[in-house]
């Protein structure tokens, strides 16, 4: 019993300080680095790439989270849109670190927080105002293939929307199909169990290995009903096997 309370008090030791650290260094970088926004891009994503490294480094000292990356051999340059399932905000930190130059869909209110939202909007994040319906999709679309021209970047979307929970089925958007059908490149499913230590709506952070899995690309030449089953069937069951290891 004693060895319980001492584990249930480590960890809620350890997630407080480590939600102190991260938020006083996000906010620092912010705030103190944003005159770098008026200079080229690049060092932008300089900015956020040292951001990235270091947060989830501070996770790995502080909670003792890892991370284990599986099927690189998937995400060849020529695959620009990964599909990830979402759970934590952990992965919205580690593409940056995954991947070379990420770009990703987001909330539209996003952009609005004071220095962190400015970032985004220099980065070229494509906003997503979901209360335009179909101009917006077309919007999505227009950007994208502008992002496309630059084979370094690497389209990141949460096609569920939200974070679910571990095991928790959700409802995927459609707008994943109407970029699949219109940019015509192959799609990247990505796996993983990150809610298991890094749950939504708590602050409380478990140690253990997260497992982020990139999934064989599906080609673009199915029909869109096709496409999406097939994306939801491999992203759902290889998510499902990762939280039984």
């Amino acid at each position: 019993m004693e060895k319980v309370r001492k584990d249930k008090f480590r960890i809620l030791f350890n997630s407080f300080l480590f939600q102190l650290i991260f938020y006083s260094w996000t906010s620092l970088i912010c705030i103190f680095l944003s005159p770098a926004l008026i200079f080229p891009r690049i060092i932008a994503v300089k900015i956020s790439k040292f951001w990235a490294y270091s947060s989830l480094f501070l996770l790995k000292i502080i909670v003792g989270i890892t991370h284990e990356v599986r099927g690189l051999e998937n995400l060849k340059k020529d695959f620009s849109l990964i599909s990830s399932k979402h759970q934590s905000t952990w992965e919205t930190i580690a593409f940056w670190v995954l991947t070379e130059e990420p770009i990703y869909f987001l909330k539209r209110e996003l952009l609005f927080i004071p220095f962190f939202g400015w970032f985004l909007f220099r980065l070229g994040m494509i906003d997503i105002d979901r209360k335009k319906g179909s101009s917006q999709l077309k919007s999505m679309i227009r950007r994208s293939k502008q992002t496309l021209r630059d084979r370094k970047k690497k389209l990141i979307i949460f096609p569920e929307g939200t974070r679910t929970s571990p095991g928790k089925k959700s409802q995927y958007q459609v707008g994943i199909v109407g970029l699949y059908s219109s940019l015509k490149i192959p799609v990247v499913p990505v796996a993983l169990n990150s809610g298991l230590y890094w749950p939504r709506r708590t602050f409380l952070k478990y140690p253990g290995k997260i497992i982020v899995e990139f999934l064989p690309p599906i080609d673009p030449n199915l029909t869109r009903s096709k496409f999406f089953s097939e994306l939801k069937r491999r992203t759902e069951t290889a998510s499902l096997m990762l939280l039984k290891k």
